[in-house]
C-alpha cells in the first residue's frame, strides 16, 4: 500500500506539489480573510472554559438569558477631580455626543446624578481615592450584530476624545476605555501576534537544524514546505470548525503549534530514509549514473522503499498521536473537546504532507539530496556537516553512547528515574486555576483597566462568586443573611431580581478570586441545605466544576489511550513487555515534565527570564492538553526508534546489537526532530499569553526530557536488561499477531 502510494506519487510529482500549492494557498486566504469577510481570528471565542451541565455554567447560562443586556463599553477616567463643577461643565458635551450615537441606549455617569457625586448612587462610580469617575455607555439589546459593531466603534471612539475634552480643566487626565468586546478582541489579537511571533522564531531555526542534519538547504527545504503547507491546510481545518462548535483563542496557537512540529518531524523521517536508501542504491551501483535524471528508477525504487518502511512509520506515529489527542475527546469541557476534535485534524493534515508533498519534493529533486551541497565547500562547515548529515555511518555518537549504556544499565536505569523522580516532586503541590483576563500579559491596555477597575472601582466590579436563586426577593433576602456567617465572607451583596431569579453576589475575604479562600466559600455555599434552588457561579466555582469534570472521566480517556496505545505497539512489536515498558517509561517522563510545569509558573521561578506573573497555579486545561500531547509525542519518538530496532532484530541482530544499531539509525533523527519541536514550542514561549506559554514551555521540556533522559538512555537500558525477554508474548498472541502484525 505504501509502496504503491510513493510509486503513485513519483510517477505525478509536479501535479502533487501543484494541488497542495493551491490547497496552501487557500488555507492561508480563508484564514486571514474568512468566507464572509470574517476570518478565522474573528470568529474566536474567549472566557473562563466551562462544563456543559456543571451548576456554574448552569448560572452562567441563567445571567445571560435574564440579563437582556445589550453590549457596553466603559471608560476609566484618572488624575481628574469628579467634584470640580469646571469638569462637570467639560464633561457634558461629550456626553451629549455619546447619547446621540445610534443603538446608544443609556449613559451613565456621576456628574449627571441630582446632586453629584455626593448621590449614593453615584460611589461605585467614583474611584476610591476621589481621582477619577466611570462613564458607562450602554446599547441597546437589540440591536442587529452589524448595527452593534458600528455603535461599539463610534462609542470607543468618542471615549477615547473624552480626555482630551478635559485636559483644560485636568491637565493630568487620563483615560482607559475597556469593555466585554475589547477584552475578547485584544485576546484573540494577543492569540494572532504571538501565532506570528512563534512562527518568526521557531521556522527559521528549524531551518538552520535541518540544515545540518541534511548538509544543505535543498533537502532542509523539503520537510520546511510540508510544515508551511500543513500550517495553512490546519487554519483552514479550524476555521471550518469554529462554525460547528467554540473555539477558545488558545485553540489556534496550541493546535497549530502541535501541526507545526509534527509536520517537521514527518518531513524529517521522509527525507532522512530517502537519502539513506538512495545513497545504498547508488553505492550498490558502484556509484554509477549519479547524475542521472529522476526516471532512471532508481529514485523511484528508493521512494518505495522509504514510503514502505518510514512512510509506514510515519502513519503507525500518527496514529498513535491521534489516539493520544482524541482522549481528549472523553471529557465534557467543550474547550477540551475543541482542541481534540481539532488536533485530529491537524494530525491528519501533517501526515498527509509528509506522505505526499515531501516525497513528491523528494523526487523533483532526485539524486542532488545525496550530492554534496555548495556549503560542503565552506572549509569552517565541511568537518561538522560530514558528522551532523551522515546517515551511512552504522557506527558514531549514539552507538557509542548506547555501548556505554548497556555497560552499565543498571546504574542508568537508577540514575535515571531518580532524575526523573526529582523533577517530578513539585507536581506534589500543583493548583488548577481557569483564569480569565489574568492571561493577559501584565502591559495590555485592557488587563490594566481590568486591574484599575478592581482597585479603584470594587462595588462596580462582578462579586467573586454569584449564586442565582430561583426564588422571591423576600426569600432569598432571609437566606442571604446566613451567608454572612460563612467561613471566608468579607460581606454579601443586597440580593437583586434578574426576571424570574434573584442574584446574590458574595464577597470573599481575598483579592484573589481562584485561590482556596474562594474555593472553600463556594463548597460552603453549594453544602448549605437551601429552601429553593440555587446555582453558584464564579472563577472558583468554574475551576472546582471543571476539575471535577476531569476527574470523572480521566481513568476512561487514560484507559482508552491505554489500551489503543498496547494493542498497537504490540500489531508492530510483536512484544507486551515493550508496549507496557513504553506506558510506564512515559508516565514517568510526564510526571517530571509536569513537575518542572508547576516549579516554573506556580512557583514562579523564571518568571522574570520567560515574562510572565504567576497566577498561584496551573490552567486546568493546560494539564489536560500537555499530558495528551507530550503522550502523543514521546509514542511518536519511541515509534521511530522501534520500528528500526525491530526491523534490525527481524533481520537476525541480537537484542542489543540491535539496540545500539537502531539508535545510531534513529538517534540522529529522534535528536533532530526533538531539537526542532523544542524550537517550534520555545518559539511560542516567546508570545505573551500566558496559556500559551504555560504549553509551550512545558511540550518543550516534556520532548526535551523525553529525547535525552528516556529515548538515549532510560530505553536502552532497560532493553538491555531485559535482553531477549523484551520480545516475549504468549503463545496465543504470537499467533494473532503472525496475522495482524503491523511490520515492514
Amino acid at each position: 500500500m505504501f509502496a504503491r502510494l510513493g510509486r503513485t506519487v513519483a510517477h505525478h510529482p509536479r501535479l502533487t506539489v501543484l494541488v497542495w500549492v493551491v490547497v496552501a494557498v487557500a488555507g492561508y486566504a480563508l484564514a486571514v480573510f474568512g468566507v464572509h469577510g470574517e476570518s478565522l481570528f474573528d470568529r474566536l471565542t474567549s472566557g473562563a472554559p466551562g462544563v456543559p451541565g456543571s451548576q456554574s455554567e448552569q448560572a452562567q447560562a441563567i445571567l445571560e438569558a435574564s440579563g437582556a443586556r445589550g453590549s457596553s463599553l466603559t471608560l476609566v477616567l484618572q488624575g481628574v477631580d469628579p467634584a470640580d463643577p469646571e469638569v462637570a461643565t467639560a464633561f457634558a458635551p461629550a456626553r451629549e455626543d455619546l447619547a446621540a450615537i445610534d443603538g446608544v441606549e443609556a449613559v451613565i455617569d456621576p456628574l449627571a446624578l441630582p446632586e453629584g457625586i455626593t448621590n449614593p448612587a453615584a460611589a461605585p462610580l467614583v474611584a476610591q481615592d476621589g481621582d477619577g469617575f466611570l462613564v458607562v455607555v450602554e446599547l441597546d439589546p437589540d440591536l442587529a450584530e452589524g448595527a452593534r459593531q458600528t455603535a461599539l466603534d463610534d462609542v470607543e471612539h468618542r471615549l477615547e476624545q473624552v480626555p482630551d475634552d478635559l485636559r483644560d480643566v485636568a491637565p493630568d487626565v487620563t483615560g482607559i476605555v475597556g469593555g466585554t468586546t475589547l477584552i475578547v478582541g485584544a485576546i484573540n489579537a494577543q492569540v494572532e501576534t504571538d501565532l506570528r511571533t512563534g512562527e518568526t522564531i521557531a521556522l527559521p531555526i528549524a531551518l538552520l537544524i535541518m540544515v545540518l542534519v541534511f548538509g544543505g538547504f535543498l533537502a532542509a527545504a523539503m520537510p520546511m514546505a510540508g510544515a508551511l503547507a500543513s500550517i495553512a491546510g490546519g487554519l483552514a481545518v479550524l476555521l471550518g470548525f469554529s462554525y460547528l462548535l467554540d473555539l477558545d483563542a488558545s485553540v489556534v496557537n496550541v493546535v497549530t503549534l502541535l501541526g507545526l512540529g509534527l509536520s517537521i518531524d514527518y518531513g524529517l523521517l521522509i527525507v532522512s530514509r530517502f537519502r539513506e536508501e538512495l545513497h545504498q542504491l547508488v553505492d550498490a551501483d558502484g556509484g554509477e549514473g549519479s547524475r542521472r535524471r529522476r526516471g532512471d528508477g532508481a529514485v523511484i525504487h528508493a521512494l518505495e522503499r522509504t514510503m514502505a518502511t518510514a512512510g509506514r512509520t510515519v502513519t503507525f506515529s500518527a496514529v498513535i498521536v491521534a489516539i493520544s489527542i482524541a482522549g481528549l475527546l472523553v471529557f465534557r469541557p467543550q474547550i477540551l473537546r475543541a482542541i481534540g476534535a481539532a488536533g485530529v485534524a491537524v494530525i491528519v493534515v501533517a501526515v498527509a504532507t509528509a506522505l505526499t508533498l515531501v516525497p513528491a519534493l523528494v523526487v523533483l529533486a532526485g539524486r542532488r539530496l545525496i550530492r554534496p551541497s555548495i556549503l560542503s565547500r565552506v572549509p569552517g562547515l565541511r568537518s561538522i556537516l560530514a558528522r551532523t548529515s551522515d546517515v551511512q555511518s552504522e557506527e558514531g555518537v549514539f552507538s557509542r553512547s548506547t555501548q556505554r549504556v548497556q555497560r552499565h544499565p543498571w546504574w542508568v536505569l537508577l540514575g535515571s528515574l531518580a532524575l526523573l523522580g526529582l523533577l517530578a516532586l513539585p507536581l506534589r503541590h500543583i493548583e488548577l486555576r481557569n483564569s480569565t483576563t489574568e492571561l493577559l500579559p501584565a502591559g495590555s491596555t485592557q488587563r490594566e483597566f481590568v486591574d484599575l477597575l478592581a482597585d479603584q472601582y470594587p462595588a462596580s466590579t462582578t462579586p467573586a462568586i454569584t449564586v442565582v436563586a430561583e426564588t422571591t426577593l423576600e426569600e432569598a433576602t432571609a437566606w442571604a443573611a446566613t451567608l454572612e456567617d460563612l467561613d471566608g465572607v468579607a460581606s454579601v451583596d443586597p440580593p437583586s431580581v434578574l426576571g424570574s431569579y434573584v442574584v446574590i453576589g458574595v464577597r470573599p475575604d481575598t483579592d484573589d478570586p481562584g485561590g482556596d479562600v474562594a474555593r472553600s466559600v463556594v463548597q460552603e455555599i453549594r453544602a448549605l441545605d437551601a429552601p429553593f434552588p440555587t446555582w453558584t457561579t464564579g472563577q472558583a466555582a468554574t475551576q472546582i466544576d471543571f476539575t471535577t469534570a476531569l476527574k470523572d472521566r480521566a481513568r476512561v480517556a487514560i484507559g482508552i489511550v491505554a489500551v489503543a496505545t498496547l494493542v498497537l505497539l504490540f500489531l508492530m512489536t510483536g512484544s507486551v513487555v515493550i508496549p507496557v515498558k513504553a506506558l510506564l517509561t512515559n508516565a514517568v517522563s510526564l510526571a517530571a515534565s509536569l513537575g518542572v510545569l508547576v516549579w516554573v509558573f506556580q512557583d514562579g521561578h523564571l518568571s522574570g527570564v520567560l515574562g510572565f506573573t504567576s497566577t498561584g497555579g496551573i490552567e486546568t486545561y493546560v494539564v489536560a492538553l500537555v499530558i495528551a500531547f507530550a503522550f502523543g509525542l514521546a509514542m511518536d519518538y519511541e515509534v521511530f526508534l522501534l520500528s528500526r530496532i525491530k526491523e534490525l532484530y527481524d533481520g537476525g541482530l541480537p537484542n542489543d546489537a540491535a539496540v545500539r544499531l537502531g539508535l545510531q539509525r534513529s538517534g540522529r533523527i529522534i535528536t533532530s526532530a526533538a531539537a526542532i519541536v523544542i524550537v517550534v514550542f520555545a518559539g511560542f514561549v516567546a508570545g505573551q499569553m500566558l496559556v500559551i506559554k504555560e504549553v509551550g514551555f512545558s511540550l518543550a521540556v516534556a520532548v526535551l526530557v523525553d529525547a535525552t533522559l528516556v529515548r538515549l538512555l532510560l530505553v536502552p537500558a532497560t532493553m538491555t536488561i531485559l535482553g531477549r525477554a523484551n520480545w516475549w508474548s504468549p503463545r496465543f498472541l504470537r499467533r494473532l499477531y503472525a496475522r495482524f502484525s503491523i511490520s515492514h
